[in-house]
C-alpha cells in the first residue's frame, strides 16, 4: 500500500462532498437549477458542517502527491511558511456568509457565490496538483 492511503482516500471524500454541497449552489447560481431556499440551505449547512470538522489527521506530513501519485496534494501545503491555515480561514468565513445567505433569496446567493468559489481556487491553486 502507498503511504497514508486511508487519510487521502478520506481527505479527498471530504473535498467530493464539498464539491456537490458547493455543485447545488452553484447551479442555482448560474440559472442552472430552479432556486431552492430549502435545498440552498442545506447544500450551505452542509458545506459549513464539513468545514467545520478537523481535518488535520488527513492531511500528515509525506502524504503528497510528491510521495504518493494518488494524492493531489502538493508538497507546499507542509513547506515551512505555507499560508494553508490562512486559506482556509478564507474558506470558512466564505463558506459561513454563504450559510447565512443561501436560504434568503436567489440574489444573495448569487452574492455569496464568488467569495466561496474564489476561496475553493485559491487554495487549489496553491495546494493541489492541477486538474
Amino acid at each position: 500500500d502507498a503511504p497514508f492511503a486511508m487519510e487521502i482516500k478520506a481527505r479527498q471524500g471530504i473535498m467530493d462532498y464539498r464539491a456537490l454541497q458547493v455543485g447545488v449552489l452553484g447551479a442555482m447560481a448560474k440559472g442552472e437549477a430552479e432556486y431552492d431556499a430549502a435545498a440552498a440551505q442545506k447544500a450551505a449547512d452542509n458545506l459549513v458542517a464539513s468545514i467545520a470538522l478537523d481535518a488535520s489527521m488527513l492531511f500528515p506530513p509525506g502524504s503528497g502527491n510528491d510521495v504518493n501519485p494518488a494524492s493531489t496534494a502538493l508538497p507546499a501545503i507542509w513547506a515551512e511558511g505555507s499560508n494553508i491555515g490562512d486559506k482556509a480561514k478564507a474558506l470558512s468565513d466564505a463558506a459561513t456568509a454563504m450559510q447565512a445567505a443561501a436560504g434568503t433569496g436567489l440574489e444573495p446567493l448569487k452574492a455569496a457565490m464568488g467569495p466561496l468559489g474564489g476561496a475553493c481556487g485559491d487554495c487549489h491553486k496553491a495546494f493541489r496538483v492541477p486538474q
